[in-house]
């Protein structure tokens, strides 16, 4: 009998940071591939999903944020797409408003994949390498209209 695997489920917190029709997004070089990423990061304990995503922005891009609503609620389970068994995410993607000035970008604790920051509109986003794909139409969908928070299971 195989041994039950052990897994601990880390919870994140996501930005959707709109301005002017742009979204604010991590670019990166991760297994190989130039890609792209919503800033956020991880869950401190004691620590409100909110004040997660304001921290983890303005560590990897120096920028204030004020969460606005909850988009999207995420799961990744590794296990399902050939990743690590144990690895299960949870990630509330919020849709945040920048505060102080949005051309004032850099971060002072970007994750070591990291390669810049880019405001790109919300039209183009679903012809890049943005990380998870399933996110790239939802977050293009947003240019018309806003959509109503739903969770959206395991997305990779």
């Amino acid at each position: 009998m195989a041994e039950p695997v052990t897994a601990t489920v880390r919870n994140a917190a996501k930005a959707v940071i709109l301005h002017d029709g742009r979204i604010l997004l991590r670019r990166a070089h991760w297994e190989g591939q130039h890609c792209f990423f919503l800033p956020g990061g991880g869950q401190e304990p004691g620590e409100a999903l909110d004040d997660t995503v304001r921290r983890e922005v303005h560590e990897e891009t120096g920028l204030d944020v004020a969460p606005e609503r909850l988009l999207w609620l995420r799961e990744y389970i590794g296990a399902n797409h050939g990743g690590a068994p144990e690895d299960h995410r949870v990630e509330a993607i919020f849709q945040c408003r920048p505060e102080g000035d949005p051309g004032q970008l850099g971060g002072h604790a970007e994750d070591d994949v990291q390669t810049g920051l880019e405001w790109v509109e919300l039209e183009k986003v679903t012809g890049l390498n943005l990380l998870p794909q399933g996110l790239r139409h939802l977050i293009a969908d947003l240019a018309h209209g806003e959509l109503p928070a739903r969770y959206l299971g395991d997305l990779a």
